[in-house]
């Protein structure tokens, strides 16, 4: 014996039904929420940070070291270009930015640092900053924070990829979590 057939239980939104329920066409620059991997070490990770960039509306900052073009191509699955902001010397461009009252928020486990659940959305232009995989944010750039935030970790492992941890934060910090 054959039952009916019932719809599922809860209904998956094809894709057409989700972009017409989202922006028309690619944000421009907002110069609201900027992703800062200023001291990038993993290319693949980058063109992931800059999906969940276009994800939340925000920006991506990065360097301009040779390879890092290729890295976001390699790993960027949108459409349509994103926002990306090409920085020479990122120690200066966080004090500039700073210095125009942006709010720098680094990505570092700091004695100072707020959990990650504790971190208010931006209010105002924010910059999230993250260091180098395996060093952090170097010792000149932590003076220019106005903030650290921190991923609580139950695990062995004292950090996670850039990807995974800007994503988190730019999710918080859009408001979105």
């Amino acid at each position: 014996m054959t039952r009916p057939s019932r719809p599922p239980a809860i209904r998956v939104r094809p894709p057409r039904e989700l972009r017409r329920q989202r922006r028309g066409r690619a944000h421009s620059c907002w110069d609201h929420l900027i992703a800062a991997p200023l001291w990038p070490l993993h290319g693949a990770n980058l063109g992931t940070l800059l999906r969940t960039c276009d994800a939340v509306g925000a920006c991506l900052a990065v360097p301009r070291f040779p390879w890092v073009p290729a890295a976001l191509e390699r790993g960027n699955t949108l459409r349509r270009p994103a926002c990306v902001h090409w920085v020479n010397d990122p120690v200066g461009w966080l004090e500039r930015a700073r210095g125009a009252g942006t709010r720098v928020v680094g990505v570092e486990l700091a004695d100072e640092a707020v959990r990650l659940a504790d971190l208010p959305a931006a209010r105002t232009r924010t910059v999230a900053v993250l260091g180098h995989e395996r060093h952090g944010i170097p010792a000149e750039a932590l003076d220019l924070l106005d903030e650290a935030v921190e991923i609580p970790m139950v695990g062995d492992g004292s950090s996670l990829n850039v990807a995974v941890a800007g994503s988190l934060v730019l999710y918080k910090l859009a408001g979105l979590l």
